[in-house]
């Protein structure tokens, strides 16, 4: 049997800003991005239809959680008053992982060049 690991990438607009970090620190006003999430579920390749998983399954699975942070105003969701990305990495896990057997790992950009890789 083989196995692989796949992935699906969906994007998310937010704001936020981060209250922990040092006065005058510019991450301390309101800012907003535009999220890429990647989401990765490593397993065995059905020898049936082929793929580990089904992407549009995936991509419905993953769309319910990223529904609760597009558009919004990330200090006001429970759980992330301190949004940091790596913060909002593993609330994003948090919630992601019931849905999503297999899920190995994920990956948080919020900007084109920073980011976060989160697994448990």
């Amino acid at each position: 049997m083989y196995s692989a690991t796949i992935f699906k990438e969906l994007t998310f607009d937010a704001a936020h800003f981060l209250p922990n970090v040092p006065e005058g620190h510019k991450c301390r006003n309101i800012h907003g991005h535009t999220y890429r999430l990647k989401v990765y579920i490593n397993g065995p390749i059905d020898e049936h239809t082929g793929w580990v998983a089904d992407f549009a399954e995936l991509k419905k699975s993953v769309k319910s959680v990223v529904e609760e942070v597009d558009h919004k105003f990330l200090n006001n969701i429970d759980g992330l008053d301190n949004p940091t990305c790596e913060l909002l990495a593993r609330w994003l896990w948090q919630k992601i992982k019931p849905l999503v057997p297999g899920l190995s790992k994920i990956e948080l950009h919020e900007t084109p060049t920073s980011g976060v890789v989160y697994q448990e």
